[in-house]
């Protein structure tokens, strides 16, 4: 019988013989032709050239067209593919007889062999049924052998039998639907049962210590073998019942209703186990196999009531509950898990994972977590009393009277005794538990923290505010002890605030990996710095306060009937006195150098701003009282420059020198234009034009005015100005100058400090001019005569208060 050929077969052989089908013409695009021939105007020059060469190419086309034409008529000629075919068909037509002579091969091969597989398969069968039978009948055999030894309570027989006993019966469970295989294996079901029941019979005797029937050791040691073989099932029973028989005792005796059961006598509770777990290794620990950890079983259980009752306990106390009475029980508790864990090795936790069956018990520690509020609540009652008398509005709230120079950096002791306070309570909450009651804990550090900052530190501050009443009076500034009070109150917010990163960081290290992230004093570090923050404010009104006479005596000192510059004037001396003074007191008293270095920067700003508002007000000022005022200026300068000095080589930062000197540069500027005599008016022009370097109408006017040059003579001079800067077009519009307030006012620079938020008290303290304004226009006419001589140092100031401050 002729078989059908693969589709895949037919399919290529047709492909062959009508190959046509299959061709497809291949897609041209004439425009990314044309394009490529002709990719510029350029070649569209060698159109004949193209042409030839295309010419060449469609001849060259034609002539393998006709080509493979002849070989494809060749390769088609009927008589050749009549032959093909038939070759194809006489293949086919062998391998359908190769497929036939292998079918009849195949079957007379069967039916020679037929007969060998008939007596392998007999073979296989006789084997598989003498080895059934052989192990059916050494199955009745330990069946019959463990009813002996059953009768003769031999349990190391009994173990071995009985193991026997069920390895067979395991081969005989795919039998089971035969009726002589089933009845065996309920023999063997009842055979187990008997055996079980005599071990149970014998424990509960030998737990009973029944006198009419004592049962040996040895015995009970045997037995334990045979559970073994019975599975872990009636292991677990029979620990389960020892473990119930042991605590039976402790349940009756330690109630939680009984007087023994109370939380004062939880200690009689741990040394009752001590003692039974003790009696236990004496006298148990050659009968149990060490694999079945009865021990741990019996502690885990201990455990278990021990933490039920306890709970029991704690809820029924309620607010009754006090903290002596909650950490003793909670430290016997420890003890106890520690005793525990010395004596496995391991943690009482991981004994009760070990050991559990189903649900894990907790430890009896655990129990204590959720009632830690108690000793929580009772942390911040301590702390609220310990802070209650620092917070009084006496001068005893700082502690000590006048510091000795040797303790001139000292903190406030409050705050040592807060930190010392944390880290006692701290380690003694750690050593119960790290969960959410330390945590809990945490919060109630942030919040006392908090109140210190605000609440004292703040109020002491307030109550060192110096409010100047009246400037001539000098009973409103500081005196050398409240300054130095100002700066100790400065440095206890940074000894709070460094001691407050370590806290946290300790806290973070201690506390459970789910709160770790949670962990964070950002708000009370802010709170600390918003401190610091305020009492240099303090100190820069204190400094100008004391300041304020001397300029006030600059803006009275009549300028124009200076003639000769002749040294210094009274009034400049007396001031840098006073700075000397005041800043050697804060020198010696801060501790941390980069708040000095914070005052400095902000105090210098102050001073060069006061006396630039200062010379404003003073006007007119004239050839020689400009002269005058520059050096006196000088004396100032110098003042500054020396601030930082502690009388050690290099010990005044390059950054301030050059800071100080950035700022000065202006004042002096001005003072140098403002001394040129106006007459002739060209140098006069050049010389502002080169120092100021600007085109601007209204600084030029400023210039004037200081001088006091007459309306007329002014007109002159403005008009001469606007003829020569019309020729300069490279000359800004704007410069320092143009922030230069020509009426500053008489009102203090720096603001009272805010005592209610902490955060953003940074004084409003300027230099003039620090920043050239960006140049808008050719020619500015006019300009705002009323502005801000602080705008630059409040851009400094900020600066300051980022990098030294935060």
């Amino acid at each position: 019988m002729q078989k059908e050929l693969p589709k895949e077969l037919l399919i290529t052989i047709d492909r062959i013989l009508k190959p046509e089908e299959g061709y497809k013409a291949p897609e041209t695009n004439i425009q990314d032709a044309l394009n490529e021939l002709f990719p510029d105007e350029d070649s569209l020059g060698q159109i004949n050239v193209i042409q030839e060469q295309l010419k060449q190419q469609r001849e060259a086309l034609q002539a393998e067209v006709q080509s493979l034409a002849e070989i494809l008529k060749k390769e088609q000629d009927p008589e050749r593919m009549g032959r093909i075919q038939e070759l194809i068909f006489a293949l086919l037509a062998q391998m359908n007889r190769i497929r036939e002579k292998a079918t009849e091969s195949e079957a007379i091969v069967r039916a020679i062999t037929k007969d060998i597989q008939r007596l392998d398969y007999a073979k296989k069968n006789l084997s598989l049924s003498m080895t059934t039978l052989k192990r059916l009948q050494m199955l009745v055999n330990g069946l019959e052998q463990l009813d002996i030894y059953v009768r003769q309570r031999s349990y190391t027989q009994i173990a071995q039998t009985l193991a026997a006993i069920k390895e067979l019966s395991n081969f005989f469970k795919p039998y089971s639907a035969i009726e002589r295989i089933a009845a065996v294996w309920k023999r063997v079901q009842q055979s187990q049962g008997v055996v079980r029941g005599l071990v149970e019979e014998d424990f509960d005797a030998f737990l009973l210590k029944d006198p009419s029937k004592p049962i040996a050791n040895s015995v009970v040691a045997d037995s334990c073998l045979v559970i073994d073989v019975l599975g872990e099932e009636v292991r677990n029973h029979v620990i389960e019942r020892f473990c119930a028989m042991e605590l039976k005792d402790y349940r009756r005796i330690f109630r939680p209703t009984d007087e023994a059961g109370q939380l004062d006598n939880i200690s009689r509770r741990f040394s009752w186990f001590r003692r039974i777990i003790n009696l236990h290794d004496e006298e148990y620990s050659n009968i149990f196999p060490e694999s079945w950890n009865v021990g741990k079983v019996l502690c885990a259980k201990f455990t278990e009531t021990t933490a039920e009752d306890i709970n029991t306990l704690l809820t029924r106390l309620g607010p009754k509950l006090t903290v002596t009475t909650l950490l003793e029980s909670l430290q016997q508790a420890l003890d106890f898990e520690a005793f525990i864990s010395r004596k496995y090795g391991i943690q009482l936790s991981d004994v009760i994972n070990n050991t559990s069956r189903g649900n894990p018990s907790r430890a009896i520690s655990v129990v204590f977590e959720k009632h830690m509020g108690v000793f929580v609540e009772a942390q911040d009652r301590a702390i609220a009393d310990m802070t209650a008398g620092w917070r009084m509005p006496t001068r005893a709230s700082l502690e000590e009277a006048t510091p000795k120079e040797e303790d001139a950096h000292a903190v406030l002791q409050s705050s040592g005794d807060l930190f010392y306070f944390y880290g006692q309570t701290l380690e003694q909450c750690a050593k119960f538990t790290t969960g959410r009651p330390l945590f809990d804990l945490f919060l109630i550090f942030r919040k006392w923290l908090k109140v210190y900052a605000e609440e004292f530190l703040l109020q002491a501050l307030r109550r060192k505010e110096p409010v100047a009443k009246d400037r001539k009076s000098s009973e409103t500034r500081y005196s050398a002890l409240e300054q130095r009070d100002v700066c100790r109150i400065l440095n206890t917010a940074d000894y709070c605030h460094r001691t407050a990163l370590q806290l946290e960081d300790k806290v973070r290290d201690k506390v459970d990996r789910a709160l770790e992230d949670k962990i964070t004093m950002q708000p009370e570090l802010e709170a600390f710095l918003g401190v610091i923050s305020t009492a240099i404010g303090l100190l820069l009104r204190d400094l100008e306060i004391s300041t304020d006479p001397f300029f006030t005596s600059m803006t009275r000192t009549s300028w124009t009937s200076i003639d000769t510059v002749t040294g210094q004037l009274s009034y400049v001396l007396e001031l840098a006195r006073t700075v000397d003074a005041c800043v050697d007191i804060i020198k010696s008293s801060i501790e941390q150098k980069k708040y000095l270095r914070n005052f400095y920067d902000k105090a210098s700003s102050l001073l060069i701003t006061k006396f630039t508002n200062g010379m404003v007000r003073s006007r007119p000022l004239h050839d020689t009282g400009a002269e005058q005022m520059l050096l006196d200026f000088q004396t100032l300068k110098a003042c500054l420059l020396r601030m930082p000095s502690t009388g050690e080589p290099d010990s005044i930062p390059s950054t301030y020198t050059k800071a100080i000197t950035k700022q000065a540069v202006q004042v002096e500027t001005i003072l140098k234009v403002v001394s040129a005599p106006v007459d002739p008016q060209e140098p006069f022009i050049m010389n502002y034009i080169i120092l100021i370097g600007d085109s601007s109408f209204s600084n030029f006017q400023k210039i004037l005015d200081l001088k006091g040059i007459p309306g007329i003579a002014q007109n002159n001079l403005l008009d001469h100005f606007l003829a020569t800067t019309s020729t300069k077009d490279d000359l800004p519009s704007t410069s320092f100058l143009s922030a230069l307030d020509m009426d500053p006012g008489t009102t203090q620079i720096t603001t009272r400090p805010s005592l209610t938020d902490s955060g953003t008290n940074t004084p409003r303290s300027g230099t003039p001019g620090i920043t050239t304004p960006k140049p808008t226009e050719r020619r500015e006419v006019f300009s705002d005569l009323r502005r801000l001589v602080t705008f630059a140092t409040r851009a400094g100031g900020k600066k300051v208060d980022h990098e030294e401050v935060n």
